[in-house]
């Protein structure tokens, strides 16, 4: 069974339907961490040893957050700044991270046609992840595409109980070793493998 840690950033879950039900349904099992960094950390006085120590103990990392102004809440990229430090997680002697597994689990409002380059945003969800997948890389670590739900503003109940099951099987399948992670590299969500 592989060590999953969840990275969970949002700065008002109480508001969030979607999120709350997604947490749900994260598997309670001895290898699989949920972390909030919001619980944790209220002032962002993040605890940088702490943080690496729990790094160093799961195989498997998951930026769990919604999308906002195309990136994520500020706390996760003041932990991304914080921990991920020269010569521990990159640079020379910098293999802390080398060859785990790390990827985003977002949320957003717009469906998936208003991120595409005919739509809204006029860029596609990959392409707005690619700060992400490039401090993956430099860390050493391998960068699956993203979970994504989309369109949570008109999402009913049905369809919202669909994605957290989806998003409960996705970890399932990580903690027992049974994803094929060339197949997921080459898809454009992770939610296309359920």
């Amino acid at each position: 069974m592989h060590k999953i840690l969840v990275l969970f950033a949002h700065p008002r879950l109480e508001s969030s339907r979607i999120n709350t039900r997604l947490i749900k349904e994260i598997p309670q099992q001895e290898n699989i961490t949920f972390h909030d960094l919001y619980e944790t950390y209220p002032e962002f006085n993040v605890d940088i040893e702490f943080e690496k120590s729990l790094l160093k103990r799961h195989e498997i990392v998951i930026w769990h957050h919604p999308f906002y102004w195309y990136s994520s809440p500020p706390l996760l990229k003041q932990w991304i700044d914080m921990v991920l430090e020269y010569g521990w997680a990159y640079g020379a002697g910098g293999e802390a991270l080398k060859d785990k597994i790390i990827f985003n689990a977002i949320t957003t409002g717009g469906n998936e046609e208003a991120y595409c380059e005919q739509g809204y945003n006029k860029y596609s969800i990959r392409q707005f992840m690619q700060p992400f997948e490039q401090t993956a890389n430099l860390c050493l670590m391998q960068y699956l595409p993203p979970f994504a739900v989309m369109g949570t503003h008109n999402m009913k109940g049905e369809q919202i109980d669909r994605a957290a099951l989806n998003y409960g099987r996705l970890l399932k399948v990580l903690s027992n070793g049974d994803l094929d992670l060339e197949k997921a590299k080459s898809l454009r969500y992770l939610n296309e493998i359920l």
